[in-house]
């Protein structure tokens, strides 16, 4: 068997998935250490705070946004999609942007750029070229246009997130983007996921939905809008999110860990869109990069979990289901949000110990998601349909 045919090039969450978990256990260790003083990045362009904002987002945050909308766009547009040498590339270039973010600090400029460019425009244009060439075939044709202009704003909002000029509205910007794909993912999922374990179907309004959406995109300016007008924004959106999720059965989902997660998460990114509000305005008093850290541990870090288990065991032919140890997991990854952030306002002069405990947490759960997820995407469907 050749290299680019072994099985954990056949759909793009395979390869992803296995670098979100390497990634989500590694990175926060990594920080940790370097907020300690323990050791200093190598050859880094960046400060310790950029390059960890850096890798946290289009690290982290990207393996899993990569694998996710590469295995659902072939699904959406009903085509065979990326596999073998493409997701070769697209690994490589994700690795060459992991390497010259800590060790390019002596690079020349232009291989630097390269590095730093190389997959997230290769895997945006992949996946707009699935969405815009076989849009006619395209089940959410019209949602999806949230995602064609969301994909390459993420190429604009990475150099602005680590210039020293534009920075907290480049932050403000990625954070955005990220929130945009996950209200979308959230809505499609939620709904599915509601129907098949419990039978019932939640509220899908066009015109709310719809509202949310545009509301999300104009949230992404944040950092560049008028103070007052970003928290209003804000604020708008967060409102109608949490009107929403009212009608969308949270104490029945609550019932059980793996969806009540979803809903958790959910709700934290109507609580982070507050709390931008409140630090935008001026009237924050939180203890560290508290609506980042709300992001971060609140949203990616209770969803991503649920989903790398959910869509490994159910792309893999095995049935959704999660056991004891999956809901440990969960439960691991709930207990670092509380250590993270809300420890830190409580006790803020423990908070380099905060920081040492969280990133215990997200060490041993996506440990464990490794463990046991990684055996899964390294080898063939088990039912033989991987196509």
């Amino acid at each position: 068997m050749s290299f680019s045919k072994h099985p954990v090039w056949l759909a793009g969450f395979r390869p992803f998935f296995i670098l979100t978990c390497l990634s989500g256990l590694a990175l926060p260790v990594i920080w940790a250490l370097l907020f300690a003083g323990t050791f200093g990045l190598p050859h880094s362009r960046y400060s310790i705070v950029q390059w960890h904002a850096h890798e946290m987002f289009f690290g982290f945050g990207w393996a899993l946004l990569g694998g996710f909308l590469l295995t659902a766009t072939k699904n959406w547009v009903k085509i065979r999609g990326y596999h073998g040498g493409a997701l070769v590339f697209l690994t490589a270039a994700w690795c060459f942007e992991r390497i010259g973010m800590t060790f390019g600090g002596n690079w020349p400029q232009p291989l630097f750029l390269l590095s730093n460019q190389l997959f997230l425009v290769s895997v945006t244009g992949m996946l707009l070229w699935s969405l815009l060439r076989y849009r006619a075939a395209d089940g959410y044709r019209r949602d999806n246009l949230y995602f064609i202009v969301a994909l390459p704003l993420f190429i604009v909002a990475k150099p602005l997130m680590l210039s020293a000029d534009y920075g907290p509205a480049g932050t403000l910007m990625v954070l955005g983007l990220f929130r945009v794909c996950f209200l979308i993912m959230l809505e499609r999922t939620l709904s599915e996921f509601m129907r098949g374990v419990f039978k019932v179907d939640i509220l899908r309004n066009p015109l709310l939905d719809g509202s949310i959406k545009l509301l999300g995109l104009a949230v992404v300016f944040a950092g560049f809008l008028p103070p007052l007008l970003s928290a209003g924004l804000a604020v708008a959106l967060a409102l109608l999110l949490v009107v929403r999720l009212a009608f969308w059965r949270p104490l029945l989902a609550c019932s059980r860990i793996d969806l009540g997660i979803m809903y958790l998460g959910y709700l934290m990114i109507a609580g982070q869109l507050l709390v931008v509000a409140s630090e935008v305005t001026g009237y924050s008093t939180w203890i560290g990069n508290f609506s980042i850290h709300l992001f971060s541990f609140g949203v990616m870090g209770l969803i991503v979990p649920a989903m790398i288990i959910r869509i490994s065991r159910g792309h893999t032919g095995r049935k959704v289901m999660f056991d004891a140890i999956d809901k440990s997991v969960l439960w691991i990854m709930i207990l670092a949000l509380a250590l993270r952030v809300i420890a830190p306002q409580l006790v803020p002069a423990s908070y380099r110990t905060w920081i040492d405990l969280a990133a215990a947490c997200w060490f041993i759960g996506f440990g464990i998601l490794a463990w046991r997820s990684i055996p899964m995407l390294l080898r063939p469907r088990i039912d033989g349909r991987e196509h």
